[in-house]
């Protein structure tokens, strides 16, 4: 299987590498690793759980050498992937190449969590323009969908298989930002509040009293009570005043929803990572790193913010 050429007049490179089974997964990663331990550059793998272990055997000692995250724990929630697994990684580097592996989408993803992942793949080029990186995204051919895998040659400007790599002529990531930027399914039997700055207690109260309901540990519902905080205190001040709350559980999830007035312009909102000091504005980014799932509806006169914790 063919490996990277060094040539883009851009620094950042992200490619799709299109694999079928372990012996092309290993082709197409290893020595993409290895090129860059020879180099003397920064590398990270975050890759789900199955392929971690194919890539830290096959490695051996060289693996201590390599930043390893399971994908499924780290990047859970597609929205911290950036701030939280990317940038964490790069922004530790500033002043060396940095190489990474992530590999977001896998068989495993739910039809809620899909198009979250895909935005986030179209926003990863957003993120790193201008940065000396390359993060290479391995996809699954033998078990993903045609679909998915048309939606990775939109969001790769370079895609790799066993006969080579080639440009996408399909990249468009600005039209997979829009594309999956759709009204969310309505629920049903929420609990609903509207709240404005004379309740904000009360929907604290609520979001406690339903996630302790649910079966939620004390831990998690206290994240609940904080990222529902969150939401609603960011309505009142930039959604209109007022947001209506609403709570129901479906599909072994706990599910919080949030819908004002307001719009969102920054389409990496929540996923700029926090500089040193920095105490104000942190709320989109506070929720992506403690919610299980975010799923984001922007209009040009209103906003909803579902986020899902696992039951």
């Amino acid at each position: 299987m063919s490996t990277l050429v060094d040539t883009p007049a851009e620094p950042f490179v992200h490619p799709a590498l299109f694999y079928r089974g372990g012996d092309e997964y290993l082709a197409g990663t290893v020595p993409f690793i290895r090129s860059g331990i020879a180099a003397g550059e920064p590398v990270a793998v975050a890759v789900p759980g199955p392929n971690l272990a194919l890539l830290r055997a096959e490695l051996g000692a060289d693996a201590e050498r390599v930043r390893l995250m399971d994908m499924g724990a780290a990047g859970r929630n597609p929205g911290r992937i950036i701030p939280g697994v990317l940038r964490a990684f790069a922004d530790a580097h500033p002043s060396r190449p940095v190489r990474i592996i992530g590999e977001p989408i896998w068989p495993g993803r739910t039809e809620d969590e899909y198009p979250a992942c895909v935005q986030h793949e179209a926003l990863i080029n957003l993120a790193f323009t201008g940065r000396d990186v390359t993060i290479l995204c391995p996809y699954d051919t033998g078990n993903l969908p045609s679909a998915v895998l048309a939606d990775a040659e939109a969001t790769h400007p370079l895609l790799i298989d066993g006969t080579g790599e080639r440009t996408s002529t399909a990249y468009s990531p600005e039209r997979i930002i829009a594309g999956y930027n759709q009204p969310l399914p309505e629920p049903t039997g929420a609990a609903e509040l509207t709240v404005d700055a004379t309740n904000l207690a009360r929907a604290r109260v609520l979001a406690r009293t339903q996630a302790l309901r649910a079966g939620l540990t004390d831990d998690r519902t206290a994240d609940v009570e904080l990222v529902v905080t969150e939401l609603v205190t960011n309505s009142i001040d930039h959604g209109g005043g007022t947001g209506r709350l609403r709570i129901w559980t479906a599909d072994g999830h706990f599910v919080c929803e949030v819908h004002d007035q307001g719009t969102l312009t920054d389409p990496l909102a929540g996923r700029h990572p926090a500089a040193p000091g920095q105490h104000r504005q942190r709320g989109l980014l506070l929720v992506n790193h403690m919610s299980d799932l975010v799923r984001l509806h922007t209009g040009t006169r209103s906003t909803t913010l579902r986020v899902h914790f696992r039951l």
